[in-house]
């Protein structure tokens, strides 16, 4: 019997989104779990798309970078505590603040290969239920007495806890191998590539004033669901100018000379989480549904923060889309002319507009500035780490729906550990 032909891949549909509105660490969703959040916005997708019936999807992916030891199986338990068919397979997947971009990748790739007709990617984060770890020094006094073979031996370790091994390890948001936080690293890069504090209190209102004007005209209508009273996200300051955001005080690069980077041009602490529908064509065309757009290619790099080009700005710990998307672009055959509408993830407004004049520096021309997140993006919504990729793809598709024809739009998401995720969705 001769082997079969290797088929083409299957294109893949975005069919819709939901999340909950996001919120401010230590607010609103104080004391609401990862798998709470999720749920949430799950159940949203579920009902908007009549996804109740068994088998009605064929996989659920989905992460969180801040989690507890009870949420090893996040996913998965998320699905038997929503209005999903229980016998849905779920698995985590985890890249920083790439995780839901990631996971959307993954849940494509099945599709494209006919592994699976239709899938649902997102991701969820809470910085206010942050995980608390054992202090090391105690940890290793317990497992030593756990493996003492005597009440003896189990007492001897146990003499040796001290009051100071009784403080808890809480999470810092800080690269292990460097010791420095996200902030931190960004604004070394910041001042490498010469990006003024105006330039980045500008994108931080712009983003704020869009997403305002993107809630007004009803863009988030079937993309946002309410959760524990919050109808839109808290973050949002649709009064936010340049003026008012010029008093605010600097909190990053403190270190030297005229620090630009302030909490207004910096995405909070953020709790929230996100879920994208995506299915094959045959799919969406049994069930009458017209698909938002297609994702149509994907790239990941990741950059050397460590030893690199780090004090030069090429390889700052979030420019790792400055080299995925020139790389994905060649591949497709594109530049940057040829997308109407340019979705960065904004870590940082430095960190957005040192990504853009690092594509001008490899041969991009640049972008206009009229179709860069033209609703608004994480400065303004907020940016629960693994949630946020669900977010992109689903406004971004949802943004290309409501064009008069076809439309191309570009993802550039960067992320902790000096990696990046990009994409490309499409509508014909």
């Amino acid at each position: 019997m001769s082997p079969l032909a290797p088929q083409p891949p299957r294109r893949v549909a975005v069919i819709g989104g939901a999340r909950v509105p996001f919120a401010r660490s230590d607010g609103p969703y104080a004391t609401a779990s990862n798998q709470e959040m999720l749920t949430a916005a799950l159940d949203a997708l579920v009902e908007r798309h009549g996804l109740q019936g068994p088998g009605a999807v064929g996989e659920f992916v989905a992460g969180a970078v801040l989690k507890h030891s009870r949420d090893f199986n996040l996913a998965r338990e998320t699905v038997l505590g929503s209005a999903l068919d229980p016998r849905t397979p779920a698995y985590d997947i985890q890249q920083a603040c790439g995780t839901g971009l990631q996971a959307v990748i993954a849940a494509a790739n099945k599709i494209a290969l006919g592994q699976t007709e239709s899938a649902i990617a997102g991701g969820a984060d809470t910085a206010s239920d942050a995980p608390l770890g054992v202090n090391d020094r105690l940890r290793r006094i317990l497992l030593e007495a756990r493996r003492a073979k005597t009440t003896g031996g189990r007492l001897k370790a146990l003499a040796k806890v001290r009051p100071g091994h009784l403080v808890p390890d809480i999470p810092r948001n800080a690269e292990p191998r460097t010791g420095l936080s996200m902030g931190e690293h960004a604004a070394v890069t910041a001042r490498a590539w010469g990006i003024s504090r105006e330039e980045q209190d500008a994108l931080a209102a712009t983003s704020h004033q869009r997403l305002a004007a993107a809630y007004e005209r009803g863009l988030f209508q079937d993309l946002v669901v309410p959760f524990r009273g919050l109808a839109r996200d808290q973050n949002l300051r649709p009064g936010s100018t340049v003026e008012k955001l010029a008093a605010l005080a600097p909190v990053f690069g403190l270190d030297a000379p005229d620090p630009t980077m302030t909490a207004g041009n910096s995405t909070p602490l953020t709790d929230g989480a996100a879920t994208v529908l995506l299915a094959s064509e045959e799919w969406a065309e049994a069930r009458g549904v017209e698909p938002l757009a297609y994702l149509t290619a994907y790239e990941t790099a990741a950059v050397d923060f460590v030893g690199g080009d780090v004090a030069g700005g090429e390889d700052g710990l979030l420019m790792a889309p400055a080299y995925a998307v020139p790389r994905m672009l060649e591949r497709a055959g594109l530049g940057t002319g040829d997308f109407d509408l340019v979705e960065i993830h904004e870590a940082f407004a430095s960190q957005v507009l040192a990504t853009l004049a690092a594509w001008e520096k490899r041969g991009l021309d640049p972008v206009d500035r009229a179709r860069l997140n033209v609703a608004g993006s994480s400065l303004a919504t907020g940016h629960p780490f693994a949630a946020t990729g669900a977010r992109i793809v689903a406004t971004l598709a949802t943004l290309l729906a409501e064009r008069d024809g076809p439309g191309r739009g570009l993802i550039s998401v960067c992320a902790a550990g000096g990696q990046g995720v990009t994409a490309i969705l499409e509508r014909t």
